[in-house]
C-alpha cells in the first residue's frame, strides 16, 4: 500500500503557510531554468561567454564559482562592490565600452534571477542595479582617451567607432591561408566573413548540418532579425568548405555538430570555434598580413562596402546582410557615393565671347 506523504509543517506557520512557501522555494529554484527556456540558441551562448569572463574576474578575486548560468547557489555572496569593479576590469582589459555594457546587463540580469532564487540579498541587488554602464558619447570618448595613455588596448570584442576596410590585395591575403587543417578552416572562416558578411555570432553558431555541397548553399540564423536564411555560396566559399570537409572534418577529435572546429595550439583541431576563439583567430590572421586590430566585424563592414560599390541594390544588400532595416545598408551606399556627383561650377567659361 502506498504510503501517504504528509505536508512538512513548518514552525509557527499552518498548513496553508507552510505549502505555500514551499511552492516559492521551488519557483525560485527553477527561475534561471524558466528564463533560459526563453532564449534563443545564441543569445544562451552570448549569455554563458559573459558569465565565463565574469567567472574569471571572480577567480583573480579567490573566488571559484561554478555554473553561474544554472546553479543559484553559485551566486551566493556577488555583491554590487563585485559587480562594479567586474566592469572596470573590462575596461581595463581592453574591451570596447559598448561590449563591456553588454557583459555587464548580463551580469545584472542573471543577478535578478539569483534574488528571486533567494540567494542574494534584495538590499544588495538595488546596489548592484546602480552599477551604471558608460553609454554617453563623451564618456566613452574619455574613456578611450585614458587607456591610451596608459597603453591599454581600446577595444576587445565589440565595433570600433570607426569599422576598419580591407583593400582587395588585402581580403586576397586573408583567405590565402596554408593548406593545414587549421589553415583550411582558417580559409573557410573568412569566406563566410569576407564573401558572406555574416555576423560574428551567426558563424559560431553554424552547425556541419547547415551547409549543404549538393545545392551549394548555407543556411544560416540571423537572430537579430529572428528568422533564418538561406545563402548561395559563393565559388570560393564552395571550394573552402568542399576541401576542409572532406580532409579535416571527419578526423576532428571530440568532433562537435559545429561547423567550425576550434583548434589546439599545436594546429590541431578539435571542438568547436567559439565567439571569442574567432575575434581572437581574427586578429591573429590580420597581423599576419600587416594590419592591427582587425575584428570580424571590419570583415562584414568590408563585406557591405564591396557590395555597395559593385552597385547592389539597397533591398538586396539588407536582405543578404540581415538587417530589419534600410539605415545600416544605406549608411554603406551612402559612405561610398561620390559626394560632388552633380556639383557643377561656373569657372567663368560661360561668360567668354
Amino acid at each position: 500500500m502506498t504510503e501517504l506523504i504528509k505536508p512538512v509543517m513548518l514552525p509557527g506557520l499552518d498548513l496553508r503557510d507552510s505549502v505555500g512557501q514551499a511552492a516559492n522555494q521551488a519557483a525560485a529554484a527553477g527561475a534561471f531554468f524558466d528564463y533560459r527556456m526563453t532564449l534563443a540558441l545564441n543569445t544562451l551562448r552570448r549569455h554563458r561567454a559573459a558569465l565565463e569572463l565574469f567567472a574569471e574576474y571572480l577567480g583573480e578575486k579567490g573566488l571559484r564559482p561554478n555554473h553561474l548560468h544554472d546553479d543559484p547557489a553559485a551566486w551566493r555572496g556577488i555583491t554590487w562592490g563585485l559587480v562594479d569593479g567586474f566592469y572596470k576590469w573590462l575596461l581595463l582589459q581592453g574591451y570596447s565600452v559598448g561590449s563591456a555594457n553588454v557583459n555587464l546587463s548580463t551580469i545584472k540580469t542573471y543577478a535578478r534571477l539569483a534574488i528571486k532564487a533567494g540567494v542574494v540579498d534584495p538590499a544588495e541587488s538595488q546596489l548592484i542595479e546602480t552599477v551604471r554602464a558608460r553609454s554617453r558619447r563623451r564618456d566613452r570618448q574619455r574613456i578611450d582617451e585614458q587607456r591610451r595613455n596608459e597603453d591599454i588596448p581600446t577595444r576587445i570584442g565589440a565595433k570600433k567607432a570607426e569599422p576598419l576596410l580591407l583593400t582587395t590585395a588585402q581580403t586576397a591575403a586573408i583567405k590565402n591561408q596554408p593548406d593545414t587543417p587549421q589553415g583550411r578552416r582558417d580559409h573557410l572562416l573568412m569566406c563566410l566573413l569576407l564573401e558572406h558578411g555574416l555576423r560574428v555570432g551567426e558563424v559560431a553558431g553554424l552547425r556541419i548540418t547547415d551547409i549543404d555541397l549538393q545545392t551549394a548553399t548555407l543556411s544560416v540564423f540571423r537572430p537579430k532579425v529572428d528568422k533564418r536564411q538561406i545563402h548561395r555560396l559563393s565559388p570560393e566559399t564552395l571550394a573552402a568548405a568542399q576541401r576542409y570537409l572532406s580532409l579535416d572534418y571527419s578526423a576532428i577529435r571530440s568532433p562537435s555538430p559545429a561547423l567550425l572546429a576550434g583548434s589546439t595550439k599545436s594546429g590541431a583541431l578539435k571542438g568547436s570555434l567559439s565567439i571569442r576563439a574567432i575575434f581572437s583567430r581574427v586578429r591573429l590572421l590580420g597581423l599576419q598580413i600587416g594590419v592591427a586590430e582587425l575584428s570580424p566585424h571590419d570583415c562584414r563592414h568590408t563585406w557591405a562596402t564591396m557590395a555597395s560599390r559593385a552597385h547592389t541594390p539597397l533591398e538586396n544588400l539588407m536582405e543578404a546582410g540581415g538587417w530589419s532595416s534600410y539605415a545600416m545598408p544605406l549608411r554603406y551606399i551612402q559612405s561610398n557615393a561620390i559626394a560632388n556627383d552633380g556639383v557643377h561650377l561656373d569657372n567663368g567659361e560661360n561668360h567668354k565671347r
